[in-house]
This record gives C-alpha cells, structure tokens and sequence, in this order.
C-alpha cells in the first residue's frame, strides 16, 4: 500500500491510501475512513478490497482539518476526532472524494464504500456524484438525507444495538427509500465491519459479501 496526493478542485491537495490489485483492476472502489481517520483498519480494508480485485482509495478527509489524522480507538480519541468531524462542510467533502472517483476512474467504473462517518459520505456521495454503485455502513447522517434518492445502486448497513443511530432511524430509511437494501444486523453494534469491536465474524462476512455482489454487479 502507499500514500498518494491528489489536488481537489479548488486546489486543496489531500493524501490518500491507495492499494493496487495483483494484475489488471477489474475497477475502483473509493473507502471513506470512520471518525477515528486514516489508520490501520482503514488500511486493512483497502487491502481487502484489492485483493479481489479493485484499485483502492482511501482519501484523508480531514486533511482540511488537520494532516495526517488518526486516532486512537479510544474514549480520548473519539472525542479528538469528533471535534474534526464537526469543522468539515459537506460541499469539501465531495469536492475531496470526487477527486478520488475521478484518479479511479482510470481503471473502470468507480464504487464507494464508507463507514460511520464515511457511510454518511457514501450516502450523500452516492446522491451527487457519478459513482457506479455504494455501500453505505451504519452512517449517522443517512436518516435525516432522504430527501433525494441516490443516483446508483446503493445499500445501507444498519446494526440492531448502534447507540449512535436508534433503530427506527434505520427503519426510516428502509420505509422512505423501498427500492434500496437496508440490511439491519441483529445483535451488532456500532462500527461492526471492524473485526476489533468484537462482532461475530458471521456478520462481518454478511455484510461485506452483500457489498461484493453489489461491487461484482455494477463496478465489475
């Protein structure tokens, strides 16, 4: 894996952790970062990702903020990253992850996937740009955004125990929005695509082989 810049368009330059397949990519996939930044999870996604296939991307959306960010998964660290996720404004947030889209698109069609934070930027990415498809995990934000349908295939991942987003959230955006997939698991909790939180490796694998047969249908 290695770090990259990429230039937004009103010229703010962002890093990146990229991750390139063995072989020809068979498209790109865009992961957003949770609260907590650019670290090792992050990273290990990334990995995941290409090695079935797809170039990866993993834009620094904090670097307007702060350069470099990543915090530890700790009470202290959620609190640091918190206050950074509060100054970011959601047209420089696309305008970052558009400039990402747009390197990947040299290798094919582009999807997107984000957690917590980043399940809210693959929401709204997914209603503004021109993405492939998206897989939008346990996102915040997604509930109170459902005022405009989003123009590719989406799915959205819900946990039955998130202490961040009640379950009628969740329920909301399945009612409002019938023609996406709104998976809810049962007995997990916040940020549970993370092998660390203690989630069942069953759900985990649920999850990210619903996002595969999303990514394998419409990226490639």
């Amino acid at each position: 894996m290695d770090d990259i810049e990429l230039t937004a368009k009103d010229r703010h330059r962002l890093a990146a952790a990229f991750a390139l397949p063995e072989g020809k990519p068979r498209g790109g996939l865009v992961v957003i970062q949770d609260t907590y930044g650019i670290g090792g999870y992050i990273r290990s996604v990334c990995d995941w990702y290409a090695a079935l296939g797809y170039a990866c991307a993993a834009p620094a959306l904090y670097d307007r903020q702060q350069r470099g960010a990543d915090f530890p998964r700790t009470n202290e660290g959620m609190a640091a990253s918190q206050i950074l996720r509060g100054r970011v404004t959601w047209p420089d947030v696309l305008a970052d992850v558009e400039a990402v889209r747009a390197h990947l698109s040299h290798y094919g069609k582009v999807g997107i996937v984000g957690f917590c934070f980043g399940g809210s930027v693959a929401w709204l990415a997914a209603q503004n740009l021109p993405f492939a498809a998206a897989s939008s995990y346990y996102g915040r934000d997604v509930p109170h955004w459902l005022d405009q349908k989003p123009l590719c295939p989406t799915t959205c991942h819900f946990a039955e125990s998130d202490p961040f987003i009640p379950l009628e959230g969740a329920l909301k955006v399945r009612a409002q929005m019938p023609d996406i997939p709104v998976h809810i698991y049962a007995g997990a909790g916040h940020g549970f695509d993370n092998p660390d939180t203690g989630t069942s490796a069953d759900t985990i694998a649920l999850a990210r082989a619903r996002t595969v047969e999303l990514f394998l249908i419409h990226v490639g």
